[in-house]
């Protein structure tokens, strides 16, 4: 019976990880529950998995969510939260040697340097549960690092891989929120549609397998059934594939070293139709893997995202508070689509050179998130 504690319980993520658990009760057991302003649901949960220690945002704070990663029990935290509201339970979980399934993007982005490194120290053990570093994950167990020559991270291309830029300048939200194969919040799904998203996991990828950035590349793989490869120094490539369905990463994050038996997503793992293992549609007679180079010129977020790594630091840290800012303009109409990069691209020729520690990381965010509001109230004013 592994311990389970999540952090963002009432969130996407935090929903699917508890749907999962309720088909292994006999696997899992909840021992802690945090949450931002859901009371009710949190409440509902509670009762459901029996949970002795919860906290909600406003009633606990930070303190909240560090009782619930260290003082609960848990073997395994689920970090799920939005931003860096958990930052200090994770790190501190991670200091006792508990095992963190990671789904929160803000804090691999910003401090993955720093949490792997304080993993290492501990033994504690950095589980992804995205589902293309999930994917990256289950193809390097077992694997020298040495023998590792590129990692390769798919992207859907979102709603707007068959745009020109002059369409993608003008685009509206509900363009944007158009998503042809996910459902996420609206943040992600306008990340997904400048390939931002993407960006993100590239950064995300080289802080948990310790990958260069020129060693990473972005493919397009509009059906996302394979969700991320391994090329060897022998030639040959490992491909995770499965169905886009976040529960599948969730419950191998979970149970790692294991996997689980789930009838829910496969009716029998040994009869299951090989064409639909490989995403066709039942009925097909075939299906084929299509994978495209992304056009850095259309989707410059994703060039960004890789000068961000290149730079390294705070730079990360910078490059996603920025892109909070600008795309959370976008979707109040302060700033057309085209905008967002352009705002992104002047925070991050400003970021200094500076020690990488928790505390510049928060000062970068803070001093990116400023910087970026007084863009988009200039770019607003001369739009007016």
């Amino acid at each position: 019976m592994k311990r389970v504690a999540i952090l963002g319980s009432t969130g996407s993520i935090g929903r699917q990880a508890l749907d999962v658990i309720s088909r292994h009760r006999d696997r899992f057991q909840v021992v802690g529950l945090a949450a931002g302003r859901n009371a009710a649901l949190l409440r509902e949960q509670a009762e459901q998995f029996e949970v002795g220690i919860i906290s909600l945002r406003d009633e606990g704070g930070a303190h909240g969510l560090m009782r619930v990663a260290t003082e609960s029990g848990a073997d395994i935290v689920l970090a799920a939260t939005d931003g860096a509201v958990a930052f200090d339970a994770v790190f501190a979980a991670v200091a006792r040697g508990i095992d963190v399934a990671v789904a929160n993007k803000e804090l691999v982005v910003a401090a993955g340097e720093l949490l792997l490194r304080a993993a290492a120290q501990s033994g504690s053990r950095i589980l992804p549960v995205d589902s293309e570093h999930s994917a990256l994950f289950q193809c390097l167990v077992g694997e020298p690092k040495e023998r590792i020559a590129r990692l390769i991270l798919t992207a859907s291309g979102g709603p707007f891989w068959g745009k020109t830029r002059e369409e993608m300048e003008n685009a509206t939200v509900e363009d944007a929120l158009a998503h042809p194969t996910w459902r996420m919040g609206t943040k992600n799904t306008i990340d997904s549609a400048t390939l931002m998203n993407k960006g993100l996991e590239v950064i995300e990828a080289s802080r948990l397998f310790d990958i260069p950035w020129d060693r990473i590349d972005v493919l397009v793989h509009r059906t996302s059934v394979a969700h991320g490869l391994a090329i060897f120094t022998d030639g040959s490539v490992k491909a995770q594939l499965c169905p886009p369905d976040m529960r599948v990463p969730i419950g191998y994050a979970l149970a790692y070293p294991d996997r689980l038996d789930d009838a829910s997503l496969w009716p029998d793992s040994r009869t299951v139709d090989a064409l639909t293992a490989l995403g066709a549609r039942t009925g097909d007679d075939a299906t084929e893997l299509r994978f495209e180079r992304p056009d850095h010129a259309r989707f410059p977020c994703l060039r960004l995202a890789y000068r961000a790594l290149e730079r390294g630091g705070t730079a990360p840290a910078a490059l996603s508070a920025a892109n909070e800012i600008a795309v959370a303009a976008f979707v109040d109409g302060r700033i057309g689509f085209g905008r967002i990069p352009e705002v992104i691209e002047a925070v991050l020729e400003g970021v200094p050179s500076e020690e990488l520690s928790l505390d510049t990381v928060r000062a970068a965010d803070a001093r990116a998130r400023k910087e970026a509001e007084g863009l988009v109230r200039e770019l607003g004013a001369v739009a007016r």
